[in-house]
């Protein structure tokens, strides 16, 4: 039996599972339960390898690795190091990345359905990872802003709207010419229901949406502008603490998230695995969704 403690104002975390032992079936859909529930799932104090967790990860849905490929872990490039460690001069991992709100992968066609981090090295101070609830923030929308947004398409591209300074802490993390080159143009609906629970969420209003269809380019900024600021204030935020061995999955469809700046000589390194939506028609959506439903109840 897994116990789970709510973290606050959504999430959950829980210390009774080693994913350094085999995962029975039925306490993994205890954990995938769980995690559709409450948008946030912390399993803490892990001491897996890179290949043990790059298989929770595949559990969880297919991986894409990054396409920031010079930071891939030599043992699975499906997982992207996250360090600002330097090593002989040279940096061992991904440094400051997307300490801005966004979405995980709104750049690509298929969405990402979750992102995972295994906390690696923590800093002495701060390193949180701040979590926005998309679909709270969504339902408070009066019904007129619902009635504009529900049939509107954003366009996407990687990057960060309102940051495209390369120089700064705070822009995309910088790709090259040729990495640039696999990324096109998408677009994706604003409010868009769940893949899982059918709820709809504001999806991907900070971050990679660079403009709306069939909308002038300043009448669509200023409305995503707006979405942002109300899709990101501190009632829809989580913060989460990390200790050393922490993993935390965050569902992409249902929030927005930021890292947060750290002081670059105060060392930190986490593995991060992303693995894209799939279809559920072919997994027995209903299985899930009573799942969903019956751990909804449980936390209620």
């Amino acid at each position: 039996m897994i116990a789970f403690k709510p973290l606050s104002p959504f999430g959950v975390e829980t210390c009774d599972v080693d994913l350094s032992q085999p995962l029975p079936d039925a306490a993994f859909k205890a954990l995938e339960a769980a995690f559709y529930a409450n948008q946030v799932l912390a399993l803490r104090g892990q001491d897996i390898s890179a290949a043990q967790f790059a298989a929770f990860a595949r559990r969880l849905g297919p991986p894409q690795p990054h396409v920031i490929d010079q930071f891939h872990h030599p043992e699975d490039p499906n997982i992207l190091i996250l360090s600002n460690v330097r090593r002989d001069g040279q940096p061992t991992g991904l440094q400051d990345a997307g300490s801005y709100f966004h979405t995980d992968y709104s750049y690509l066609q298929i969405p990402a359905r979750a992102t995972t981090l295994y906390s690696r090295v923590v800093p002495k101070v701060g390193g949180n990872t701040l979590f926005a609830n998309q679909i709270a923030a969504y339902d408070d929308l009066s019904e007129a802003m619902k009635k504009l947004i529900d049939p509107l398409l954003a366009v996407h591209h990687y990057g960060n709207r309102q940051n495209l300074d390369e120089a700064s802490r705070t822009v995309a993390s910088v790709l090259s010419a040729e990495q640039k080159a696999r990324l096109p143009v998408i677009t994706h609906r604003i409010a868009r229901p769940h893949p899982i629970t059918g709820r709809k969420a504001l999806y991907a209003v900070s971050g990679s949406s660079f403009g709306i269809v069939g909308m002038p380019d300043d009448e669509a900024r200023c409305l995503l502008d707006e979405l942002a600021a109300h899709a990101t204030q501190p009632k829809y935020q989580l913060s989460f603490y990390y200790g050393v061995g922490d993993i935390v999955v965050w569902d992409n469809a249902a929030l927005l998230h930021s890292a947060t700046l750290t002081d670059p000589d105060d060392a930190r390194t986490l593995w991060r695995i992303t693995v894209l939506e799939v279809d559920e028609h072919a997994v027995a959506p209903a299985v899930l969704a009573t799942s969903f439903a019956a751990s909804a109840a449980q936390r209620a």
